[in-house]
């Protein structure tokens, strides 16, 4: 099972999603109930709802990237060590997601804040999970998982 601790120091986000603990909490809610794997572990992380200096801190401190992004994710294992800990461990914090309020609402082309928003936590619980996009398959894979969880959240 996922739990979820939301953190946000920036009141800007209530604009957006008024109570975020409840919106998520009923999200991965939903999650647990469609991902039969999740259903042995309790499986923790956070999300910081952030803004733009924010993230462009960050990225520069631990990616070496002096620019804002939409979001981050700093997974604590890497996908064979949590296959590992999937199998011994009953409790699990597999690590941090940042997600840059600014890079969603400035986006050219945005219909809908809470989907996009959705998209964008999903994309980082998915590297959370060890996977990532360097490579054409992988991407391919990642998007896969992606459109699975967010049909699973948005039913």
């Amino acid at each position: 099972m996922i739990k979820i601790n939301v953190i946000s120091k920036n009141n800007n986000w209530l604009h957006y999603i008024k109570k975020p603990n409840n919106y998520l909490d009923k999200k991965i809610k939903k999650l647990n109930s469609k991902v039969k794997e999740f259903k042995k572990n309790q499986i923790f992380f956070t999300l910081l709802l952030s803004e733009s200096k924010e993230i462009k801190y960050l990225n520069k401190k631990f990616r070496k990237k002096n620019k804002a992004t939409d979001v981050l994710s700093f997974p604590f294992y890497t996908k064979k060590e949590l296959n590992k800990k999937l199998k011994t461990d009953k409790e699990i914090y597999i690590g941090d997601i940042i997600i840059n309020l600014n890079k969603i609402k400035n986006k050219r082309v945005l219909k809908n804040f809470k989907l996009e928003f959705d998209r964008l936590w999903i994309h980082g619980l998915i590297h959370l999970f060890g996977h990532d996009h360097k490579k054409e398959k992988e991407f391919y894979r990642m998007s896969q998982i992606e459109k699975k969880y967010l049909k699973f959240i948005n039913a």
